[in-house]
């Protein structure tokens, strides 16, 4: 059997440890919200959800067992929302 169509089988323990690190992760960016960290409050939320996507990406996904060229791709739409988002704020700050 090649590589290709060998299939990938995740336990229910490991579902249940993502399960708990991403309720924990869901408790943190609300938490944060009652710590007064003034303009830091959103960036620290937003950092805490962008580990949440990474985590769901990579097992509910499964993102993990892909390809590499798959991986390039989902990286590649993340760097253009990215960069979106930087020529749009830089749009705003500069009128």
């Amino acid at each position: 059997m090649d590589d290709k169509n060998k299939k990938h089988i995740t336990s229910y323990q490991t579902y249940g440890i993502v399960l708990v690190g991403l309720l924990i992760l869901t408790f943190i960016s609300v938490g944060v919200t009652w710590i007064e960290l003034g303009p830091l409050t959103v960036t620290v939320a937003l950092l805490v959800a962008s580990v949440k996507v990474f985590i769901v990406l990579t097992y509910f996904m499964h993102l993990k067992y892909d390809s590499l060229f798959i991986k390039l791709m989902v990286a590649g739409i993340f760097i253009l929302f990215a960069v979106i988002i930087v020529i749009t704020f830089l749009d705003y700050w500069f009128r």
